[in-house]
């Protein structure tokens, strides 16, 4: 038996934030987008690799070392990767632009739709007032948030046993800070207003994990979320139109197929034993 739900298909996509190299990188469901999607271009837009991370304390486990080895797997089948840099990977910096293996790793890249527009695609952090002016206050404020997801994996755990669905503390307390929401709301602008001065006709960025697709002064601000807390990519049709892929929502439908499909081949194994 086969999966009966069909592969995702998309001229190009865009997912930034995983954050590889820490305990909130949500890994598996990582590997299920990859096995469940394909593209012809495949952008990991900052911060895969949480370098500032495993600087204090190294921690790689087998799924994060399954999620590098599915993207250059890809990389070999045809699918043009590209790697941009982040904050949280900007060792890499020091050695860019360089291909590793198929992977071509960048500051920056202009994408053009199949309709012509021109998306410059970057992180986000070079217009980050925090880490422009203040890179130590950003640091502090990613042990902070590590210290967040460590406490929503003991809130997660008995919401499991309650039979309740996945719930971020940290997203759910970005949005009800005043200072958070206006900094969400600067970010945007600025980038868009970047984007408009340099004649692109959008932006595509991740660095703040909030996914969205909005519209400023006639610049479609884009940005692909996280794996950490919201499981988004940002995905562009062959039609040339843009689309929020939100994971969470959709994955059931492909995990319960895969899930019967390997109770029946366990089935079959056995009875042909």
């Amino acid at each position: 038996m086969t999966n009966k739900s069909p592969l995702l298909k998309y001229r190009s996509i865009f997912i930034s934030d995983l954050h590889l190299g820490t305990k909130g990188c949500q890994a598996s469901k990582i590997l299920e987008f990859f096995k469940n999607s394909r593209s012809e271009n495949l952008y990991l837009v900052g911060d895969i690799v949480d370098v500032w991370a495993m600087q204090k304390n190294f921690y790689w486990p087998q799924e994060h070392n399954d999620v590098i080895q599915k993207i250059l797997r890809k990389a070999r089948h045809g699918t043009k990767v590209f790697y941009i840099v982040g904050n949280h990977d900007e060792l890499f910096r020091k050695f860019i632009p360089m291909n590793f293996g198929d992977i071509h790793m960048l500051n920056r890249i202009v994408h053009e739709t199949n309709l012509g527009k021109k998306y410059l695609i970057v992180h986000g952090d070079a217009w980050d007032g925090v880490m422009k002016h203040a890179k130590w206050l950003s640091k502090i404020g990613s042990v902070a948030y590590n210290l967040l997801l460590r406490i929503n994996v003991v809130i997660n755990f008995f919401r499991k046993l309650r039979g309740k669905d996945y719930w971020s503390l940290a997203k759910f307390l970005k949005y009800k800070v005043k200072n958070a929401v206006k900094y969400i709301g600067e970010y945007e602008k600025t980038l868009s207003d970047y984007a408009k001065n340099k004649k692109y006709d959008g932006i595509i960025c991740g660095h703040i994990h909030h996914a969205e697709d909005q519209e400023f002064n006639g610049i479609n601000y884009l940005n692909c979320g996280d794996w950490v807390e919201s499981c988004t990519a940002l995905v562009e049709n062959y039609n040339g139109k843009f689309e929020i892929i939100y994971w969470d929502k959709i994955r059931d439908k492909y995990f319960n197929n895969e899930e019967i499909s390997q109770t029946l081949k366990t089935k079959n194994l056995k009875k042909a034993s």
